[in-house]
């Protein structure tokens, strides 16, 4: 049974998208079976890994709507992950679900159809603590958090751990920490340097020890549809998303 991770984080460019799609390639590459769950009305996760819907094709926003079981909405990206996509139409899931009984755990019974089927699934939230986000964090065993190395980022970790937390006493109760993971860290930087030191000392057990680094590889490979392994496996980038994965897996005793 899969080991569900939603990756959250209210604020929008802190490389959660990112992270969602190149960890997740990592793991394929290690021999995990991924599930890649796009929740994020942009979908950049979908565009991310080379996914480009037809427009009678089945989405995210179908199975929310249960209309059509998750299992017929997933495909099968260039780099070996399953992948279940949006479209920008998701933003009106959040409207129209506020009226249904039972809203929050909307994501978490779609999933239950297709878990026993993959590793890990990981969900890409949208830079939100909207209702689409309060369904993926009941739907996840854990979050994982990407902060970047940048200012206000402590501020805004506060926030989310309080939603966390109201998420375990009312829908919730097993949700876990995953893990901070530091982005965008820029060694030239002595705000990354405090950042980095911030976090260490205050979240010792939660931190990855891998962090990922302002890398221009990174950043272009989105526009080629394709993760950071596949656009150069020897980038700095694809580097630390496979050290991560092994991080992952090792937290996970696998």
């Amino acid at each position: 049974m899969a080991k569900i991770i939603a990756l959250a984080n209210q604020k929008g460019g802190v490389g959660k998208t990112t992270t969602a799609i190149n960890l997740s390639e990592a793991l394929v590459q290690k021999g995990k079976r991924v599930l890649l769950v796009d929740i994020d009305p942009q979908a950049n996760s979908t565009s991310g890994v080379g996914v480009s819907l037809a427009k009678d094709a089945p989405s995210i926003y179908e199975v929310l709507s249960g209309t059509v079981p998750a299992e017929r909405a997933i495909l099968k990206a260039a780099a070996g992950i399953d992948v279940l996509p949006t479209r920008i139409d998701l933003a009106a899931a959040e409207v129209e679900l506020v009226s249904e009984e039972g809203r929050e755990q909307r994501l978490k019974r779609c999933l239950q159809h297709v878990r026993d089927n993959y590793d890990f699934i990981l969900i890409d939230c949208q830079p939100s603590l909207g209702l689409l986000t309060v369904n993926a964090l009941t739907a996840a065993d854990s979050v994982l958090i990407p902060l970047q190395c940048e200012y206000y980022a402590m501020e805004g970790l506060g926030q989310l751990l309080k939603t966390i937390r109201r998420i375990r006493e009312n829908l919730n109760p097993s949700l876990g920490l995953e893990g901070i993971l530091l982005t965008m860290y820029d060694a030239r930087n002595n705000l990354s340097d405090e950042v980095k030191e911030q976090v260490e000392a205050n979240f010792q057990k939660e931190a990855f020890k891998t962090v990922i680094p302002r890398n221009v590889r990174l950043s272009e490979a989105p526009s080629y549809g394709t993760p950071i392994n596949m656009y150069d496996k020897s980038s700095v980038g694809a580097a630390k998303y496979n050290e991560l994965a092994d991080e992952l897996l090792a937290r996970n005793g696998l």
